[in-house]
């Protein structure tokens, strides 16, 4: 799937998230939302990098039980360390294939991170079967066996029913592979908070459908949990020289494995 047309008089979800992470590969739009969020919703920052803290930690959980490939399906703008390098310290030939709507995101990390066993495609969640089809991915991974699948501070962005996109994708996976996300949860944040947030994001190009507890809980459908289960993203396995070690209640995070057996 192409992505559209490179559009920097609208924010973009990716772009404000990669400014809170400290980018500077951003537009005036996105800079501009990222200010109003920040004023309407001051702990935005830090769900940005609790997310971010979160993406690394289970990356490496899944290389040091085995994986050395990975999707990672709402990849944002190359911030180092990337999923790749987190990878590649303990498998070094590891193969990660990232995907992003975001045409400033594809276009950036093909020019930056495309090398042996690393590429990047422009997809969308919404078409899970189209990402999976695609020949750069097909190429890349082999899904005869385990993968890991990624969707950190992306799923919260569909607005349909998620259950049949996770599932087509689950449904592609061997045993044994693993599937990390994280969601802005409506249990989780003060009322106000959450309109405000939802009012931002409504402006730019990737609106917010926030879910509930339960609701986040059955996208692990078919998936085992890990310990310590679906959690705040912060107390999903922290580790003490975390480099990005914020805390924000406004999204949970968890990861599943589907079952060998």
């Amino acid at each position: 799937m192409k992505s559209s047309p490179i559009d920097g008089t609208k924010a973009s979800a990716a772009r404000i998230y990669a400014h809170m992470l400290g980018s500077t590969d951003t537009f005036a739009a996105d800079r501009e939302a990222a200010a109003v969020l920040t004023s309407q919703f001051p702990s935005v920052r830090d769900v940005c990098r609790a997310n971010r803290g979160f993406l690394l930690r289970t990356v490496r959980t899944m290389a040091e039980a085995g994986i050395d490939q990975f999707l990672d399906i709402g990849c944002g703008l190359p911030v180092a360390p990337n999923v790749h390098e987190v990878a590649r310290e303990i498998h070094p030939d590891a193969r990660v294939v990232y995907v992003d709507l975001d045409p400033t995101v594809v276009a950036h990390a093909q020019a930056t991170m495309d090398q042996k066993g690393v590429a990047t495609i422009a997809g969308d969640l919404r078409d899970p079967k189209t990402i999976l089809d695609d020949p750069h991915v097909r190429a890349t991974l082999d899904f005869s066996r385990p993968i890991g699948l990624i969707t950190v501070g992306v799923m919260h962005f569909v607005q349909e029913d998620a259950r049949p996109l996770v599932a087509c994708l689950r449904d592609a996976l061997a045993p044994g592979s693993y599937f990390s996300m994280t969601h802005a949860c409506s249990d989780t944040m003060p009322e106000e908070e959450a309109a405000a947030g939802m009012a931002v994001y409504k402006q730019t190009s990737n609106p917010v459908n926030l879910r509930t507890r339960a609701e986040i809980t059955e996208l692990f459908d078919g998936f085992e949990l890990l310990a310590p289960g679906i959690v705040l993203v912060a107390d999903w396995r922290p580790v003490a020289d975390d480099i990005f070690p914020e805390r924000a209640p406004e999204c949970l995070a968890g990861v599943g494995k589907l079952p060998t057996r």
